[in-house]
């Protein structure tokens, strides 16, 4: 399924609507929910990382769990008040190892590319002046292509949208 574009107030809301019922890849059948993104509508930063966590699965909201912690921790310490911007996951099912803990495991070429429709209308819903892709699944959902974090760290790179 594409996702709708659609202009306005209600632009996130509904593209999490739509999400919600996203059957694209099979990290849908095993998860409590999707989580969408959330934040200011019309943030000037958007962050994007890999996918959610067991923390965030059943919670539905994405930065919840330890990492969302050190990450509102690092906003928290550079000024930056967390209801100002616009975060979400390159992936919006929690992928993981069953078994008695659900251990997180990396997504595949082919569940970021199914994602990544919805995260290109996340980003244009929000029209951010920055996106800041946190980790290496955020980077290839963003642009497209595999990219090894430590060889792009701290480098502008436009989005295949851009291109």
């Amino acid at each position: 399924m594409t996702p709708s574009r659609f202009a306005g107030a209600d632009a996130i809301e509904r593209l999490r609507e739509e999400a919600a019922a996203c059957r694209s890849c099979p990290l849908w059948r095993n998860v409590t929910q999707t989580v969408f993104g959330e934040g200011a509508a019309g943030a000037h930063l958007l962050f994007v990382r890999e996918q959610p966590g067991d923390r965030e699965d059943r919670a539905g909201r994405p930065f919840v769990g330890p990492a969302g912690q050190i990450f509102d921790k690092a906003l928290a310490e550079a000024g930056v008040d967390r209801s100002t911007v616009y975060v979400t996951n390159a992936v919006k099912h929690f992928k993981f190892e069953p078994g008695k803990r659900r251990l997180h495991k990396s997504p595949n070429g082919s569940e970021i590319a199914a994602c990544r429709s919805w995260l290109l209308a996340e980003i244009e819903a929000v029209n951010p002046r920055l996106v800041v892709a946190l980790g290496a699944t955020a980077a290839q959902s963003l642009t497209g292509r595999p990219l090894r974090v430590g060889a792009s760290a701290r480098r502008w790179t436009s989005t295949a949208a851009d291109a």
